[in-house]
């Protein structure tokens, strides 16, 4: 795995960053589990798991604070490019966020920088479409109180760390 690179595509401003620091806990053709403290020092949040859904478009990250608990799970709606040869995953920000706190509590964000994404045409309408999509299928597992089908994969990653 140490020739797989990780990287994070944004559009709103257009940068991608090399997640050089990500520990790859496993991957497969549908996903990608990874362990990561954050880039840039925070009060709020210090580290997390995140597990790359490929085939659903959905990142959905368990983050912790500094003390090592959960502050909230936090969902991307991304889009995979992946070139299995050159071993380099690009994920694609769509900029819609779902938030899930501790006590249940689920927020959506981001939505007005999605649709100046859409405004400034910066991306295909059919990649719009699908990001909403992928929205609505996130939202209908949350609601249907089915989050654990894509939860479960994170928190037994975090339980085989913890017992290595």
């Amino acid at each position: 795995m140490e020739h797989v690179r990780l990287f994070r595509r944004r559009f709103l401003p257009d940068e991608t960053t090399e997640l050089k620091d990500d520990k790859i806990l496993s991957i497969s053709k549908n996903m990608l589990l990874t362990s990561w403290e954050v880039l840039k020092p925070r009060d709020d949040i210090a580290s997390g798991i995140s597990a790359y859904f490929i085939d659903l478009g959905i990142k959905v990250s368990k983050v912790f604070n500094a003390d090592g608990q959960l502050v909230y799970w936090y969902c991307d709606i991304i889009e995979p490019q992946i070139d299995e040869e050159k071993g380099t995953y690009i994920f694609n920000d769509l900029l819609i966020d779902v938030l899930i706190y501790p006590d249940k509590q689920v927020k959506v964000v981001d939505l007005d920088e999605f649709a100046d994404m859409i405004e400034k045409n910066v991306l295909e309408h059919s990649l719009s479409i699908e990001a909403l999509r992928r929205t609505d299928y996130l939202l209908q597992l949350i609601y249907s109180g089915r989050f654990r089908e894509l939860t479960d994969y994170i928190d037994n990653a975090e339980k085989m760390a913890v017992h290595a």
